[in-house]
């Protein structure tokens, strides 16, 4: 029992070095061993150059389309300024310019809870908080529009709202060739919707082929984030994610798209994003182009720019032909059942519960029973309680188990300390006779440690859940908890926590342990109250009612199966 006892103290404690280790890694821009993200085959990735400007290249390796006989490729007729227009719907603001989405307000999300607070914005021109989504066309032998100032808006509207009982908004852009090809590019914004398509429709009126590249891209600085362990946005990835049929899902911080190595895949059903704690943004082509994914930093601009690109298959169009691309662009926050709705393979990873995959499986489940539960009772407080209610329902049989067994040890505890002075000092004899005791009667004492160590994985799971969940974002419980992912503003569930861990403690037999591990027990519920200070109050709140439940649960299982102790024995 003494090898037992300490193996539950070394868990535990196990549970608060590793929580502190995931924060720790969130933190660091460390350079780390270069490797290959996500395995991908390696391919000459247009534009890729560490350094190079945001516009791409055209690929070499790919066969232009031949100019007509006796023509020769004509210069790009120079593009007029780009005008903006704002564009308003219900529930996204944005600015376009035609090659780049500039600024993105979210309108149902404000920055904090107080009242008439600014919306959260995504994209915004601000050199110290640059973010943008980009999306242009490059030709080795044609003229093409790439995102800088070259597409114009059709109209002379510089707003566009989308009007009560519309359900679509079309906002059209155009860019004309010199060789007579003209792309026009289509926003269209939907009620109730953070994906934009953006459709390009190209006509050939030329006399020759033409031939062009798509490329989307998103680009950002480093977000200010005040680190600590207060904040849980400090927690959060922040960098790009990535996925392809083959190559599966990919992620990366900011502070490690140089030092992990390039990244250079090609692939299908490919999409690419951006991701922060709540919200990303990210584009999806259609599922049937084949795309090229690569990240760089372009360091031209002062503060450093972090970009992925997405690559698209070459688009010919012969004269007097045309074609169109569609993509679309999400801009808005991490909501499963919003982003499920894309119908877009692996675009749900972007919830990014843990880096392991374990506790990113078991995240997913419990958050999914976490809403089950909201859709009954409205509120996510007591959805956290309700899922506690579940779990200990599951674990039920082996805590009938486990108090059985404490109610046992407290039987033969008596013995216990009668062979604990029979052996004195002598450890090894002291543990051979105890093992011996229980044997004899029966009892297991590891029975009582498999409801704690099946727990951990879901502490674990609904840590990241409660962080990453847009869902429970200013999510209120009831009176002075207004925000689930936030610390307990007064640090009333912590004290709690304590007083129900100390009181727990004084339920559980210590058989077998000497002083020594006696004080480190009687000290864990204060270092793990003091640990529980910065965590978010939806999982202290977890904890608090889990212990709760336990302790009665204990108090009533040993006062049902508890028997006069056992007195020493007189040999």
């Amino acid at each position: 029992m003494n090898q037992i006892r300490t193996f539950l103290v070394l868990a535990w404690l196990m549970v608060a070095v590793l929580l502190w280790m995931e924060w720790g890694k969130e933190q660091t821009a460390a350079p780390q061993p270069q490797t290959s993200a996500a395995q991908a085959p390696s391919v000459t990735v247009p534009g890729a150059e560490p350094g190079s400007a945001a516009i791409p290249t055209a690929p070499t390796d790919a066969a232009p389309v031949p100019p007509a006989p006796g023509t020769t490729p004509v210069a790009s007729s120079a593009a007029p300024t780009a005008r903006q227009v704002v564009v308003q719907t219900d529930v996204l603001r944005v600015v376009l310019d035609g090659g780049n989405v500039v600024q993105a307000d979210l309108l149902g999300y404000p920055q904090t809870r107080d009242e008439g607070a600014p919306p959260v914005r995504m994209f915004d021109t601000d050199p110290l908080h640059y973010y943008a989504a980009q999306s242009g066309w490059v030709s080795s032998s044609n003229p093409a529009p790439t995102h800088e100032g070259q597409f114009v808006p059709e109209g002379s509207a510089s707003t566009a709202v989308l009007g009560e009982g519309e359900t679509t908004l079309d906002v059209p852009f155009v860019w004309t060739g010199a060789d007579g090809v003209t792309i026009r590019r289509h926003f269209i914004l939907s009620r109730g919707d953070y994906a934009i398509e953006v459709r390009d429709e190209i006509v050939n009126a030329g006399a020759a082929p033409w031939q062009g590249f798509p490329y989307r891209q998103l680009i950002r600085t480093a977000p200010a984030v005040k680190r600590g362990m207060t904040n849980p946005e400090s927690y959060s990835l922040t960098g790009a994610t990535w996925f392809g049929s083959d190559i599966g899902y990919g992620r990366r911080q900011l502070a490690d798209f140089e030092s992990d190595g390039p990244l250079n895949a090609k692939d299908s059903q490919v999409w690419i994003a951006m991701v922060q704690h709540h919200f990303f943004s990210a584009w999806v082509p259609r599922p049937d182009d084949a795309g090229t994914i690569s990240m760089q930093v372009d360091r031209s601009t002062g503060a450093p720019r972090y970009l992925i690109r997405e690559f698209g298959a070459p688009v010919a169009v012969q004269a007097g032909q045309q074609a169109s691309t569609t993509a679309r662009l999400w801009v808005g926050p991490k909501q499963v059942d919003l982003i499920q709705a894309q119908g877009v393979r692996g675009l749900d990873r972007v919830v990014d519960y843990s880096r392991f995959s374990i506790f990113a499986m078991l995240g997913e489940g419990l958050f999914w029973i976490l809403a089950k539960l909201h859709g009954l009772l409205g509120n996510w407080g007591w959805s956290i309680i309700g899922l506690v209610l579940l779990v200990k329902l599951a674990l039920y049989p082996l805590s009938v188990a486990q108090y059985k067994s404490m109610a046992k040890m407290r039987k033969f505890q008596p013995r216990i300390a009668q062979l604990k002075e029979r052996y004195g000092d002598d450890k090894q004899k002291f543990q051979m006779a105890m093992m011996e005791l229980y044997k004899k009667e029966k009892i297991n004492p590891i029975g009582g440690c498999l409801p704690v160590l099946l727990q951990m994985p879901v502490f674990f799971a609904l840590y990241w859940v409660l962080l990453e969940s847009v869902e429970l974002r200013h999510a209120p419980w009831m009176l002075w908890i207004q925000d689930l992912t936030a610390r307990d503003p007064y640090f009333i569930l912590p004290v709690l926590n304590i007083a129900i861990m100390w009181a727990t403690q004084k339920l559980t037999p210590m058989v077998g342990m000497d002083p020594m591990q006696q004080k480190i027990m009687q000290f864990m519920p204060l270092v793990f109250g003091a640990i529980m200070i910065f965590f978010p109050s939806g999982l202290v709140l977890y904890w608090v009612t889990n212990g709760g439940l336990g302790l009665l649960q204990q108090w009533w299982m040993i006062k049902r199966y508890s028997e006069a102790p056992v007195a020493p024995s007189k040999a």
